[in-house]
């Protein structure tokens, strides 16, 4: 079965959302300021990792790294030279 799940976190000044619908063929969608720039495919649960850039001067190279399970799915936004990841909110649509 299908399932939605979405998230968001402020960052640098940028809204960046993604949603993550899960089942045999997990897709991620990610929107920076409302606008898609990227989509990602994975396989069963296995973690996926989604480029973006925020629109900046000059653009600044980030990563959403959404895992589909097993359990509830999880985000964290990776910054440019950054080890640790920020923890992307669930929110409920």
């Amino acid at each position: 079965m299908r399932a939605r799940h979405h998230f968001h976190i402020d960052y640098r000044g940028h809204s960046v959302s993604a949603t993550v619908q899960t089942g045999h063929t997990p897709v991620v969608e990610v929107l920076v300021d409302g606008k898609e720039t990227g989509h990602a495919t994975s396989h069963a649960d296995r973690p996926v990792t989604v480029h973006v850039e925020l629109p900046t001067e000059p653009p600044t190279l980030v990563a959403v790294r959404a895992t589909p399970g097993p359990g509830m799915p999880r985000c964290l936004l990776l910054g440019p030279e950054e080890q640790e990841g920020h923890v992307m909110a669930p929110r409920a649509y």
